[in-house]
């Protein structure tokens, strides 16, 4: 059975080749992106090698949180259902890593922004709909002073950080939304893939960005994955595993979420 996926950061790197991997199997691809010309070039490339797939796409800029919304809102008005969203669109290394409204772009971009995407998409899942947040490996405490904005930390720092937190989310909310909810499962695509992210931050070509994309095919198709929720697999061992032991408490877990949303209203976006 075809699947409707909706997939961010799907002009680059592991997103691009997940894209690929799916339209080959003949799913409907709803596919974002914060490039016009891009997610165009991308649609062409992909109906060209696989004429059979329905493609749509997406633009919003993730940093901007009214675009995050407008993206849901675009979305629900034209489907009534989603299977399977990926949370993959990341950042690590930019010039300017704050807004004009002075919070951390790391942090807006890989914790916040898919935490409201995805809060305003859960009407269209069934219990058997899946949402896969990209991870990593690295993952470090939350500093929550930096996440209101109010600390600047460095770009590994804050992408180890912004990596847990959205690690923290996918496990509360795993836990408090239930069994009528979809499966909320982590994933570390694999340390050092060759995608722009890498390249730009450590100036090497990085390990085939296959094997990341391969995993999130998976985690989005497979029976292995299907009652997987609030669990966390890393693709650097090839097999479930642990978090960072802060994911596991619920307490913190719990507060995380209080400041993302506090973040998120002090910006002007609303929380389902």
């Amino acid at each position: 059975m075809t699947k409707t996926i909706l997939l961010t950061g799907a002009t680059d790197g592991i997103g691009l080749e997940t894209a690929k991997l799916l339209a080959s199997k003949g799913h409907t691809l709803l596919l974002h992106g914060r490039s016009k010309s891009k997610l165009a070039q991308v649609k062409k490339g992909i109906s060209q090698d696989y004429p059979e797939t329905t493609i749509d796409t997406f633009l919003a800029d993730l940093t901007n949180l009214s675009e995050v919304e407008a993206l849901a809102v675009k979305v629900k008005s034209h489907y009534s259902n989603i299977d399977v969203l990926i949370n993959n669109a990341g950042v690590l290394k930019i010039p300017n890593p704050v807004t004009d409204s002075g919070y951390d772009i790391r942090f807006i971009v890989n914790t916040i922004a898919p935490y409201i995407l995805t809060k305003h998409l859960l009407t269209l899942f069934n219990s058997s709909g899946r949402v896969i947040n990209l991870s990593s490996a690295a993952q470090a405490p939350v500093n929550l002073e930096a996440l209101k904005g109010e600390q600047l930390l460095s770009d590994s720092d804050a992408y180890a950080q912004s990596k847990l937190a959205i690690t923290m989310w996918t496990f509360q909310l795993s836990k408090s939304l239930g069994n009528e909810a979809p499966a909320f499962i982590a994933i570390n695509p694999a340390s050092f893939l060759g995608s722009k992210m890498v390249k730009e931050a450590y100036g090497s070509l990085g390990r085939d960005i296959g094997i990341g994309a391969d995993v999130l095919v998976r985690a989005a198709l497979s029976d292995e994955f299907s009652s997987a929720t609030g669990k966390y697999f890393d693709n650097d061992l090839g097999n479930w595993s642990q978090p960072h032991p802060d994911a596991l408490d619920e307490a913190k877990n719990e507060l995380l979420i209080l400041e993302i949303e506090s973040v998120a209203n002090e910006l002007g976006a609303q929380i389902p």
